[in-house]
């Protein structure tokens, strides 16, 4: 495994992050596609024996579930401070008023709920999982300062918004003195690459690290462009994401796969991984071959070629992932 700085901060991740969204009780939330402790345990060994150790969880990933399966699992295997380890705040947790947002109020209640289920008296990366237009960026930037200041949260990350409004929010930290984001968690991958107009070049200019959720285009990056797995058949958000014009552009990646003697997987993410802004993209994995393909795909260099053949066939989306 190779390493990496989120950003310009002077914390280093594995270049691969292991993201825990397939990590949960099926029957809280709504994905039905979820591993139970179990399986989740074994993903989990393994990563940290590829040498990963950045993990991206969130508390409203089967409302909690995934956060508890890593606080009893990742102790077994590791010392919390040889890990890295990001939750996030934002989707609605329980019912009735304050349920979910940005406020005050839900960022202080949700981080100790995270950390009592993740079993540490910390969080390394602490995020914002969309940007909340109903509550003042002040109220919310200054309660995520005031938990870097009493030691409950070390950085704190950003994700999925527009570049206006990540632009707005980095302005006002500045401004206001307050501890600034380091990570972006954007939609990006060879599919979907509009975040390359404005918020990739926005992070870049502001020493922000990329760590893009769907990297391999949920699953659609690694098999032939009509095959189908349990996640996508019961993934009602994923399947807004992509369209039939995505075609072109998985066929280049099979046919670069097939010439190289690699898997589909190692081909999309070592393009991503070339991108300079892109310090570690999160991959959700159900088997464990999945995680061998991404560790994989870091030591693959792409060339010009290669590249530009990738890159050609893409067409405009619609902005996809976080409205």
């Amino acid at each position: 495994m190779r390493y990496t700085r989120l950003g310009t901060s002077g914390i280093e991740v594995s270049r691969i992050c292991l993201g825990c969204m397939s990590f949960g009780e099926s029957t809280r939330g709504n994905h039905l596609w979820t591993l139970d402790e179990e399986r989740s345990e074994e993903i989990i060994r393994h990563s940290l024996e590829l040498g990963i150790n950045f993990l991206d969880t969130a508390n409203v990933y089967s409302l909690g579930s995934s956060e508890e399966i890593l606080g009893r699992v990742l102790p077994k295997y590791a010392k919390r401070d040889d890990l890295v380890i990001a939750t996030k705040v934002h989707g609605r947790m329980r019912d009735g008023a304050n349920g979910g947002g940005l406020s005050r109020k839900v960022i202080m209640r949700e981080i100790d709920d995270s950390l009592r289920r993740l079993g540490t008296d910390y969080v390394d990366l602490y995020q914002i999982h969309r940007f909340d237009p109903k509550t003042p960026i002040e109220e919310t930037l200054v309660a995520l300062d005031d938990l870097v200041r009493v030691g409950k949260v070390r950085y704190i990350g950003a994700s999925s918004m527009f570049a206006w409004q990540f632009s707005k929010m980095l302005y006002t930290q500045e401004k206001l003195g307050l501890t600034k984001f380091i990570t972006m968690q954007n939609h990006y991958n060879l599919i979907y690459r509009e975040e390359e107009r404005e918020m990739a070049p926005l992070c870049g200019d502001q020493g922000v690290g990329l760590i893009p959720w769907s990297p391999l285009a949920r699953g659609k990056l690694t098999r032939p462009f009509d095959a189908t797995s349990a996640r996508s058949e019961t993934d009602e958000f994923g399947k807004t994401l992509y369209r039939e014009e995505d075609r072109d552009i998985v066929e280049v990646v099979a046919q670069i796969a097939e010439s190289r003697g690699v898997p589909m997987a190692q081909v999309a993410m070592a393009w991503l991984l070339s991108k300079p802004q892109v310090s570690s993209p999160i991959v959700g994995v159900t088997k464990l071959a999945q995680l061998d393909d991404a560790a994989a795909a870091v030591d693959i260099t792409l060339t010009e070629t290669e590249v530009k053949a990738l890159e050609a066939p893409y067409q405009p989306h619609s902005i996809a992932g976080h409205i």
